[in-house]
C-alpha cells in the first residue's frame, strides 16, 4: 500500500454542518486551489471567481463577501463529494498547472525563473526536498567525522537534524538551558514573531497547530522543543555551557574547541567542522549612558527580562523602542503607574490589522484535513514577502536626494506608512509629529502593526520622549534638556551586538590568525558561510545573511544547511582534509555584496541610527540579494569555489 503524502491532510468523517463551519475561516484563495486537488478539475480557476490582488499578510485576496460565500458553497459540495468517496486527492498536477495555481494564488506571473523555488517549497510531493542524501557516502567514513554545532537556537537545531539524518556523530554547545537560541532568552511581555507563523517554521515540519497567525515566544520555543523531540536532537546537545574557544590544528586538520559549563569545567572537543550557529541578535547591547549603574531600582534588557520584578503599579521606563519596545509598550502598558519611553528615532510601522489575531478552529481543520491546503497557505505568505518588496528597497539614481525617499515606489511606500499613522492619530498633531520618520520607508527595520502601539502612546499614563538621555540618577532619567523623569523600573530595550559575529568566542585559524582581528570592523564570509584561512568552518545566519526585505530566516537557514551539507558530503566522499574558499572568490563575492548594498535605501545618508549599520556607517550583516540568487547559490557548493586540502 503506498504510504499517503502527509501534506494530503488526514481523512476526515465530519459531517456537512462541521465543514460548513470550518469553511467560515478559511483563506478562500487558497481552498479553491485545494478544491482543485480533491477533483483535479482546475476550471474553478479559470472562471469569473478569482481573487482580485495581493498584499504581504492578505489571504482573502480582497475578494468580496458574496463571491467568498459562492466558493463556500462549491467547495461544501466538493469537501462532501471528497469525503465519501475516502479522501482520496485526484492526480497530482502537472508542473504547468501548478505554475497555473501559483499566478492564480498571487494575482500575478510567477514567472519561470521563480518556479524551481517555489516547487521546492511546496514540497507537493511530500518529500524533504532541502536534505542532502548521505546513503552513497561511506557509512564508517561519516562516523569518523565529528562535527561540533556552535549553538541550539533555529539554525542550530536544523543542523542537528540534518546532521542526525546523514549518521554524522555531532554535539550542540548551547549557553541556555533550552532550545530556542532568541525565542528561549526573550520572554519579554508581548514578545511574538513578525513573520507569520505557517511559513516562519521548518518546511519540512509544519505546524497546525498555531493559536495566533503570528505567535508568541512561548509557542515558538515550544514548537522548537517538539521539532527537537520529535528528531531526537535534544541528547546530543550540552545545556548551559559555552563555547570559548576553537583553534584549528593544521597538522592533524582538525578543530580543538574550547567549552565550559555553568560551574566553570571546562574541556576540550575534537571536531572535523564546526558549525557556528550562534546567531546575530544573541548578546544584548547596553547604552553608554552616564550614570546607568547608579540606578538604585530593578533594571534589565528586554532579552533578559527579570520575571521577579512586578511592574503593575510601578512607573517604568522603557529605553529604545525598535522591534522589542514596540512590543513591550502596549502590552505593559494599561497595568503600570505611568510608562516613558525614550526613542531615538520613529520607526516605520507596517498595516497589519490581523497582527494578534487568533487563528480559527476552521483554519486548523483545514490545514490538518484539506490536502495541500497548507502547502498553499505557506505559499501565499511567502510570494509577497519574496523578491517584490526589494523594488521600494532600490534607490533611483534619478530621484531627487533631497528628499525622505529613494523612487517614485518608494516614495508610495511612504504615502501609505504616513497615511496608516496619521488615521490614528490624526487629532493629535503633536504626537504625530514625533512618530512619522524622517527617513525613507523600509530603511531600518519595518514593524509590524495593528494600532496597538500608538493607541498605548495616546494613553493618559504614557509618555514618548523624543530627546536624548543626558544622564541616570539614582531614582530618575534626565533627558538632554534637563527633565527629569522618576522611576521605579528601567528596561533596556536597546537591541544586540549584531555586528560582532561569533563574538565572544576566540576562534583562530590557520596560522594562528584570530578570527575577530581578522574581521575587525568587517566581519565577511563568501556566501555568508566560510571564510579563507578558517577551513572546515561553517557559519549560518553569518555576514551578509539578515534579511530586511522580506521572507524567513528559517528559509535562508535552510538554505545554508543544504549548502553546508554539500560540503560536508564532499570532504567525507572524497576523502579530502579540509575546505576553504578560495580568497579570489570571496573577496569578489565581498565587493558584488557591497556594490549591490549601496543601491539600496538602507544606506541612506539620513539613516544615522541604525544596527543594520557598523560605527563607520556601512553594512556588512544584511543582505542585499534576491532569495531566487541566494536559494540558487546554496543548492550545492561547487568545488572550484574552494582550495581543497
Amino acid at each position: 500500500m503506498t504510504e499517503r503524502n502527509i501534506h494530503a491532510g488526514l481523512p476526515f468523517t465530519d459531517d456537512d454542518e462541521t465543514i460548513a463551519r470550518a469553511l467560515e475561516d478559511v483563506s478562500i484563495p487558497t481552498l479553491m486551489l485545494s478544491m482543485v486537488h480533491m477533483t483535479g478539475d482546475p476550471e474553478i480557476l479559470r472562471g469569473a471567481l478569482k481573487p482580485a490582488g495581493l498584499f504581504i499578510n492578505e489571504v482573502q485576496g480582497f475578494m468580496s463577501e458574496d463571491d467568498k460565500a459562492e466558493i463556500r458553497r462549491q467547495a461544501l459540495d466538493v469537501i462532501r463529494a471528497y469525503r465519501d468517496a475516502g479522501c482520496v486527492p485526484a492526480a497530482p498536477p502537472d508542473r504547468a498547472l501548478i505554475q497555473e495555481m501559483m499566478s492564480f494564488l498571487v494575482c500575478e506571473p510567477v514567472s519561470d525563473e521563480y518556479v524551481p523555488l517555489m516547487l521546492e517549497e511546496l514540497e507537493l510531493g511530500g518529500g524533504d526536498s532541502r536534505r542532502v542524501d548521505f546513503d552513497d557516502v561511506d557509512e564508517t567514513a561519516r562516523g569518523q567525522f565529528p562535527v561540533v554545532v556552535v549553538g541550539c537556537g533555529m539554525s542550530g537545531l536544523l543542523a542537528g537534524i540534518r546532521l542526525k539524518q546523514a549518521g554524522i556523530p555531532f554535539t550542540i554547545i548551547e549557553k541556555n538551558p533550552g532550545v530556542g537560541g532568541t525565542w528561549w532568552e526573550n520572554q519579554y511581555p508581548g514578545c511574538r514573531v513578525d513573520v507569520g507563523n505557517h511559513f516562519y517554521c521548518y518546511s519540512f515540519e509544519p505546524s497546525d497547530h498555531w493559536s495566533e497567525f503570528f505567535a508568541q515566544q512561548p509557542e515558538l520555543q515550544k514548537y522548537f522543543d517538539d521539532v527537537m523531540d520529535k528528531h531526537a536532537v535534544r541528547d546530543s546537545v550540552r545545556w548551559e555551557t559555552e563555547v570559548v574557544g576553537a583553534r584549528w590544528i593544521e597538522s592533524d586538520s582538525r578543530w580543538a574547541v574550547r567549552t565550559r559549563d555553568k560551574d566553570g569545567n571546562e574541556e576540550e572537543l575534537d571536531a572535523r567542522a564546526v558549525i557556528s550557529a550562534v546567531g546575530q541578535l544573541n548578546r544584548p547591547a547596553l547604552p553608554d549612558i552616564a550614570g546607568r549603574d547608579n540606578f538604585r531600582g530593578p533594571s534589565f534588557h528586554s532579552s533578559r527580562w527579570n520575571h521577579d520584578v512586578d511592574y503593575k503599579g510601578k512607573r517604568v521606563a522603557v529605553i529604545g523602542a525598535g522591534a522589542s519596545g514596540f512590543q513591550i509598550v502596549p502590552t505593559i502598558a494599561p497595568d503600570v503607574a505611568e510608562l516613558t519611553v525614550f526613542q531615538r528615532t520613529a520607526q516605520w510601522m507596517f498595516p497589519n490589522p490581523s497582527y494578534h489575531d487568533k487563528v480559527g478552529p476552521g483554519v486548523q481543520w483545514a490545514l490538518r484535513h484539506l490536502p495541500f491546503y497548507g502547502r498553499w497557505y505557506r505559499f501565499l505568505l511567502f510570494w509577497p514577502g519574496c523578491d517584490g518588496a526589494f523594488i521600494a528597497a532600490q534607490i533611483d539614481p534619478e530621484w531627487p536626494t533631497d528628499g525622505n525617499s529613494v523612487s517614485a515606489v518608494n516614495d508610495a511606500t511612504r504615502e501609505v506608512f504616513t497615511d496608516w499613522i496619521k488615521s490614528q492619530i490624526e487629532d493629535d498633531p503633536e504626537l504625530l509629529e514625533k512618530v512619522i520618520p524622517d527617513y525613507p520607508a523600509t530603511g531600518k527595520r519595518t514593524l509590524q502593526d495593528n494600532g496597538s502601539w500608538l493607541k498605548a502612546l495616546t494613553r493618559d499614563n504614557v509618555e514618548l520622549v523624543r530627546k536624548g538621555i543626558a544622564r541616570i540618577e539614582a531614582d530618575a532619567i534626565v533627558d538632554d534638556d534637563g527633565k527629569r523623569y522618576e522611576v521605579d523600573i528601567i528596561v533596556y530595550a536597546t537591541g544586540f551586538q549584531a555586528n560582532r559575529f561569533l563574538f565572544p568566542i576566540e576562534v583562530v585559524g590557520r596560522d594562528g590568525v584570530v578570527l575577530s582581528q581578522h574581521w575587525g570592523d568587517e566581519p565577511k564570509a563568501y556566501l555568508g558561510i566560510s571564510v579563507p584561512g578558517f577551513p572546515n568552518l561553517f557559519c549560518m545566519y553569518g555576514p551578509g545573511t539578515n534579511l530586511a526585505s522580506g521572507g524567513s530566516l528559517i528559509f535562508h537557514s535552510e538554505c545554508q544547511m543544504r549548502y553546508i551539507s554539500g560540503c560536508i558530503k564532499q570532504l567525507i566522499a572524497g576523502d579530502h582534509r579540509a575546505m576553504e574558499p578560495r580568497e579570489t572568490v570571496h573577496d569578489e563575492y565581498f565587493e558584488r555584496t557591497q556594490r549591490e548594498l549601496e543601491g539600496l535605501v538602507w544606506t541612506h545618508p539620513s539613516i544615522t541610527h541604525s544596527w543594520y549599520k557598523n560605527a563607520s556607517g556601512r553594512i556588512h550583516i544584511l543582505s542585499p540579494w534576491r532569495l531566487v540568487d541566494y536559494w540558487d547559490w546554496t543548492r550545492s557548493p561547487s568545488l572550484e569555489d574552494f582550495d581543497i586540502t
